[in-house]
């Protein structure tokens, strides 16, 4: 600042997190967030679909919410409410189906309806930053479950759920990534999701579950949702275009009761999702979804088989991970004793981006030797040149022999 300009630095709520510090660009290697594979982004199908639907009714812009109304235009929501029915055996209306600005934006609003400073939610032990921050950001009390190869275990849950009772404490839903978790890549067996509903019924404890995954098995049948397995709606339902197209669509959506929705609703207040994103979206997927999704899905297999043997290759037995049955993250234990926040910096330096585990960890400090790979963006001599100059870095750090 100089001379008589305002200084703000009085004027800043004083809950905002640190200042951002200002963008330097995309590393050389980058396996950060949850960005898609470029090679697959369908350009010419959405020129196609905005060459259609641009000759369409002009009031479609020229108005708030013309087309379907506050939840989104008819288009999209149709297509929701098909591809549930058809992949996540999910029966619904588009009575029931939001359109939101990216999963974030679900997840905001039902914490928004949902949650006070003190609640109590309960999430699984490794879990979505996002989601994290949020609920942190909102002072409510974190409670994590632990997971295995099958997902979050039934038994810990249950300990949980019965000892929060027993001291009075109600908690306001359990988040699960069932499908594809983010970050260990696994999925929640059947049986456990019938066990989940009955704990959900046991406990008067809604289930949130978030589906931005679960498009991503790489072959054959996979479980249906939560959800689809509900008559009572004690499941709240989210899903996601982003992992599917890129998340420069910034499209999700949430799947709830007219209950829940109303209010929902009542805390939307960005005029509306963005009108032109949705009606390309609806008409692609309306048109080339099936085809689309098996071309990403092979190509986020291919760039998975690359990612694990280049971790065998550079990094040998020193550290851990199992392949998942899809999606785009690789969850990654290293030595003991090391601190995966140690090593982003000078990962960084080398132009080398990935996610330290503490951030998608309900308990940071459990998480301190894991990583998070995502193998969606680079391409596959990026992965492998990625990985090799990634295994210098911790060598020449000391976090591996």
């Amino acid at each position: 600042m100089s001379g008589n300009g305002l200084d703000y630095s009085a004027l800043f709520n004083k809950d905002l997190p640190p200042p951002a510090g200002r963008w330097q660009g995309h590393p050389k290697y980058n396996f950060i967030g949850g960005h898609s594979d470029p090679d697959k982004v369908p350009t010419e199908g959405f020129i196609e679909s905005a060459d259609r639907v641009f000759h369409g009714d002009p009031r479609n812009i020229s108005m708030y919410n013309f087309s379907g109304g506050p939840q989104g235009i008819l288009p999209l929501r149709e297509f929701v409410v098909d591809k549930l029915g058809r992949h996540r055996g999910i029966e619904t209306t588009i009575d029931d189906v939001l359109i939101t600005g990216g999963s974030g934006q679900a997840i905001e609003l039902i914490n928004e309806i949902l949650l006070e400073p003190g609640d109590t939610a309960i999430v699984e032990a490794f879990s979505f930053s996002g989601a994290l921050g949020n609920l942190r950001r909102r002072g409510v009390n974190v409670v994590g479950i632990n997971l295995d190869g099958d997902g979050m275990r039934m038994d810990h849950l249950a300990e949980v759920l019965e000892g929060l009772r027993d001291k009075g404490v109600r908690p306001k839903y359990i988040y699960t990534i069932p499908t594809l978790q983010n970050p260990t890549g696994t999925v929640l067996t059947m049986e456990r999701r019938h066990q989940l509903l009955a704990l959900s019924e046991q406990y008067g404890v809604p289930i949130f579950e978030d589906e931005c995954y679960a498009d991503l098995i790489f072959e054959g049948e996979y479980e249906n949702a939560i959800r689809s397995m509900d008559d009572t709606n004690r499941v709240l339902h989210i899903g996601s275009f982003s992992k599917t197209l890129g998340p420069g669509t910034r499209l999700g959506y949430v799947v709830a009761p007219w209950e829940v929705m109303s209010r929902l609703l009542s805390r939307k207040n960005d005029a509306g999702t963005g009108v032109m994103d949705q009606m390309i979206v609806g008409d692609y997927f309306n048109n080339h979804y099936d085809e689309h999704i098996l071309d990403v899905r092979a190509a986020l297999q291919r760039k998975c088989d690359v990612l694990g043997s280049a971790l065998r290759e550079s990094f040998g037995p020193s550290v851990e991970f199992d392949v998942p049955r899809g999606g785009m993250y690789l969850w990654v234990k290293l030595p003991d004793g090391v601190d995966s926040r140690a090593l982003e910096g000078p990962a960084l330096r080398e132009g080398i981006a990935f996610n330290p585990g503490p951030d998608w960890s309900a308990d940071p400090a459990a998480a301190a030797g894991y990583i998070r790979l995502c193998f969606a963006l680079p391409s596959e001599a990026e992965i492998r040149e990625g990985v090799e100059k990634l295994a210098d870095v911790f060598r020449r750090e000391g976090a591996l022999p």
